[in-house]
């Protein structure tokens, strides 16, 4: 394993203890809206302060972007940036639905170079490193073999903060729930794009994530065999926030299908990254 990915996973399993540990909690925890229909509490604070201080201490120049921290560091645009997500499915843990994960990412010159997911409650930890593969716990991982919508089982997530979205978002699902063996919204994007990465679904599409959200599953993916783009099939995914994923033919198949329903108001980046 890479020195670097290394610590990052021993960085989510830390965290992970922390979010395990105060599910017996919940009811006692502090927690603010940063928005409508989006929530934090202690346990993301607390993960990502752990997850960060065991980063810095390896290493002390890099810079990080945390969903609950925001940037830390000086340079615009660092050499080396982690970007961390504490607790991906916040609304899923305070309602102790138990599909929630960390979220770990090394971008290195703009470039993703290391990845991990890691889903505490299952204690599957997902791993990448740039041109070394994907791993599910130490065993390697490829997206399915699926070339059809027929069969295809899907991933989404509702535009819940971006609402005036909806019916483009919709329409898209429409578009592919009419011929896919199904489609699942589940609540935490880092593994749904986890489970697209190891087969456990054929692919996957949202509006309006945030970087975060994505880093390490993109990653995942690429590593697994599968194709990331955003709505346009272009590599824009972290700045738009729009994202689709999936087996190479798949992937292809999603984008032809939502196309009609994707306007200019969803091709405005929405992040400096």
């Amino acid at each position: 394993m890479h020195p670097m990915l290394n610590i990052a996973t021993r960085a989510a399993k830390r965290a992970g203890d922390i979010i395990v540990r105060a599910l017996d909690q919940i009811d006692y925890l502090a927690i603010d809206s940063k928005g409508k229909n989006d929530f934090v509490s202690e346990v993301d604070r607390a993960a990502e302060q752990e997850i960060i201080h065991i980063l810095r201490k390896a290493y002390p120049h890099h810079h990080f972007l945390g969903e609950e921290g925001g940037r830390f560091g000086n340079s615009s645009e660092p050499e080396f940036l982690w970007i961390i997500d504490p607790l991906d499915g916040t609304t899923n843990f305070l309602h102790r639905f138990p599909q929630f994960a960390v979220s770990i990412a090394l971008r290195y010159q703009g470039q993703i170079e290391q990845a991990v997911v890691y889903d505490p409650l299952r204690q599957e930890m997902f791993t990448a490193t740039r041109g070394a593969g994907a791993m599910l716990n130490n065993r390697r991982i490829r997206v399915s073999k699926q070339t059809t919508m027929e069969g295809a089982l899907l991933g989404t997530g509702f535009p819940f903060k971006q609402q005036q979205f909806l019916d483009n978002y919709l329409n898209m699902f429409r578009a592919l729930f009419k011929d896919s063996a199904g489609i699942r919204r589940a609540g935490a994007a880092a593994l749904d794009l986890a489970y697209v990465a190891c087969g456990r679904m054929d692919g996957f599409w949202e509006i309006g994530l945030q970087p975060w959200d994505m880093a390490a599953g993109v990653l995942l993916i690429q590593e697994a065999g599968g194709i990331i783009s955003d709505f346009d099939g272009n590599d824009r995914y972290l700045e738009i926030g729009n994202i689709v994923a999936g087996t190479p033919k798949l992937h292809a198949m999603i984008c032809r299908r939502i196309e009609p329903f994707v306007t200019d108001e969803l091709r405005v980046p929405q992040h400096a990254v």
